[in-house]
């Protein structure tokens, strides 16, 4: 269900939410819509760095229930992002090797509000997220979230992959989670680190999985196979937790 605090329909509404400097999470374009207003959408869209997602008019017309969307509509974000760079200078800041979340395609904005609200009480320094096909900062992340995402740095990126590429020159080890890994108690997770947890469904991708350092499962001893994606985060973070407490 839309939030429509946070919704923008119509093209004029669109345009002025960008020139406005506000931060946009979705813009659904109609497929086949190329006159001089969407040009003008597009163009801001890529100053803002966002892709537009080409639609069929049903989607648009579901979106907006009554509403004349003219073939455009956004999503706002409900808090402002941060940047990658922000998060490691929080832990510079803080004289702190930096630890931080990589959440690799969470499309549940409760499982992503409870994995911010982990964060911030674990003490990670920031969370990363996907801009595509994953949820962004809505109002439900943030109601779930109870008030950390106030306090939590979030960046989005495009390539989660080449995110932890970079990430890894300046030191940070990586582990994602995986019910086929080594178990985290065997696991060195001390030091600078980020935690990688995958799709509700699929878990994390192939690609993304390949640049992980380690790949650390959860033991479980009952009679189903896997974890809710934001428990299993919970988990793993606090095995981070324990092994920095311990030096």
């Amino acid at each position: 269900m839309r939030d429509e605090q946070f919704t923008v329909i119509g093209r004029n509404p669109v345009i002025e939410a960008f020139r406005a400097g506000k931060t946009v999470d979705r813009l659904f374009l109609q497929d086949g819509i190329h006159d001089g207003p969407v040009s003008t959408i597009i163009r801001e869209a890529k100053k803002a760095g966002i892709k537009p997602e080409f639609v069929k008019k049903e989607r648009l017309d579901e979106i907006a229930g009554q509403g004349s969307h003219q073939g455009v509509i956004a999503y706002l974000a409900a808090f402002h992002y941060s940047t990658v760079q922000d998060i490691l200078d929080y832990a510079r800041e803080k004289n702190e090797s930096p630890f931080l979340f990589i959440l690799d395609g969470i499309e549940d904005p409760h499982n992503l509000g409870a994995m911010i609200r982990t964060a911030n009480l674990a003490g990670a320094h920031g969370v990363i997220i996907r801009e595509r096909r994953a949820v962004g900062l809505t109002s439900t992340v943030a109601k779930t979230s109870a008030g950390a995402l106030e306090h939590t740095r979030v960046a989005k990126v495009t390539n989660i992959g080449q995110t932890i590429e970079e990430l890894k020159k300046e030191g940070l080890w990586f582990v994602c989670a995986d019910m086929g890994g080594e178990s985290m108690y065997r696991l060195n997770l001390k030091g600078a680190i980020g935690l990688v947890i995958g799709n509700e469904g699929e878990g994390v991708s192939r690609l993304v999985k390949e640049k992980c350092d380690m790949v650390a499962s959860i033991p479980m001893f009952g009679d189903i196979d896997s974890l809710n994606a934001s428990v299993a985060c919970g988990v793993l973070a606090y095995e981070i937790v324990r092994q920095r407490l311990n030096g």
